[in-house]
């Protein structure tokens, strides 16, 4: 029973995680989609869902699994210009999403730097 709990939330994060992948992929296949527009619509659906609070309760349920792929993103930012709305009114609408997720986007633009400089750039052929 103990081993259960343990690997349970785990086994959350994949299979939400998962369908969220295996929900773009069924876009990328069967659709005329680019992933570039999968991707936006993603984090366009998290601001919805989390606007709405809606995704909330997916997030408290699968952990990582909701909070990793794009739609988490979107979800942090709605709730981050919610918060701000709160506390600052309408300018919290224009910092509110920026303030909550700075640390990823600060650690994305920081990690890619890196990987620019260690690695060269060239054509697949």
């Amino acid at each position: 029973m103990e081993l259960l709990e343990t690997i349970l939330p785990y086994l959350k994060a994949f299979a939400v995680g998962g369908a969220f992948c295996a929900l773009g992929q069924v876009f990328i296949d069967y659709t005329k989609l680019t992933p570039a527009r999968i991707l936006v619509s993603y984090v366009v659906a998290g601001v919805v869902l989390g606007g709405l609070g809606l995704y909330q309760p997916i997030i408290d349920f699968a952990g990582a699994g909701a909070t990793v792929p794009l739609t988490g993103f979107g979800a942090l930012l709605a709730k981050g210009t919610r918060e701000a709305v709160a506390e600052r009114g309408l300018l919290g609408v224009l910092t509110g999403g920026f303030t909550a997720a700075a640390a990823g986007i600060a650690a994305a633009i920081f990690f890619g730097l890196i990987a620019a400089l260690i690695f060269r750039s060239g054509d697949k052929s």
